[in-house]
């Protein structure tokens, strides 16, 4: 039996910028509602491990050495004592009562696996946080050099979700990572999350085994999060980042959309991404 309703895992990576905010908003939340705040800071380069601690009541844990984003979650749910458990990124700032309302959400749907806020920007309007999961012609708008072509085009469209209405109460395939709040149930029944993205695309997988279990998905827009959403990977069409994206895109397409590729790598698929975005030919 956990001795708490709620454990929060937040995992920080050079964001000293804004983890002082999200505590600022979330801590007095949590011990409202008599959970728990924990902080896994990876091996971060600025303060934000210092600006943590600086909250007496945040479980801190600084790694030994940086970790994935999964890897590092899943730390932070083995040590959570909580009934509920909510993913939340460091660039996020709970409004208040949206916790409370998650919780009551799913202690009256108990079909449901995981829920999720609705996600705003720092100005107020909508993020697109529920999902649609990817297709061939998805990854094709949103994770190739096509991007900057088909950004408004009915597949990315789709993807996000854009028919819907944003102000309902809804059944959803899922959401993003951002904030995933979960019944503890789930990790017992569907496994923590896979390990095996380094970074992004671990919230699709997860959704995808969780609706493979059986359990429901929901958006729940009457509790709000601003989330300042830095999307790195978004910023440029070749760097670090972008390559993590699309290495777990390739993942998770190998996964659940084609099947292996005798001979087909991702360092070969690596080199071809690399070389054409250059403007070199493929032998």
């Amino acid at each position: 039996m956990n001795s708490l309703p709620l454990s929060t895992i937040t995992v920080t990576h050079n964001h000293a910028s804004y983890i002082g905010r999200c505590l600022d908003a979330l801590v007095p939340e949590v011990t409202q509602l008599g959970g728990e705040v924990i902080v896994v800071d990876n091996r971060s380069d600025d303060d934000s491990a210092a600006i943590a601690r600086q909250y007496p009541t945040v479980n801190l844990h600084v790694n030994a050495q940086r970790q994935g984003f999964s890897a590092n979650n899943n730390y932070g749910m083995a040590l959570a004592k909580g009934r509920y458990l909510l993913l939340l990124n460091p660039d996020t700032e709970v409004k208040s009562g949206a916790l409370e309302t998650l919780i009551q959400f799913m202690d009256n749907h108990p079909q449901v696996g995981m829920c999720g806020a609705q996600l705003l920007f720092p100005d107020g309007s909508i993020q697109p946080s529920p999902r649609r999961f990817p297709t061939i012609g998805s990854v094709i708008a949103r994770r190739t050099p096509l991007r900057r072509f088909l950004r408004h085009s009915s597949l990315n469209q789709q993807h996000l979700m854009g028919d819907i209405d944003h102000s309902k109460i809804q059944a959803v395939e899922w959401l993003l990572g951002a904030c995933m709040f979960i019944r503890r149930e789930v990790l017992e029944t569907v496994g923590p999350l896979d390990e095996g993205y380094f970074l992004y695309v671990e919230d699709i997988d997860w959704a995808r085994r969780m609706h493979k279990a059986n359990w429901q998905i929901y958006y729940v827009p009457s509790a709000q999060i601003i989330h300042h959403h830095i999307a790195v990977s978004d910023k440029k069409l070749i760097s670090r980042y972008m390559w993590l994206h699309f290495k777990s895109m390739v993942r998770y397409t190998r996964k659940y959309i084609l099947p292996p590729i005798p001979g087909l790598s991702i360092h070969s698929i690596r080199d071809q991404v690399w070389q054409t975005a250059q403007g070199q030919t493929v032998n």
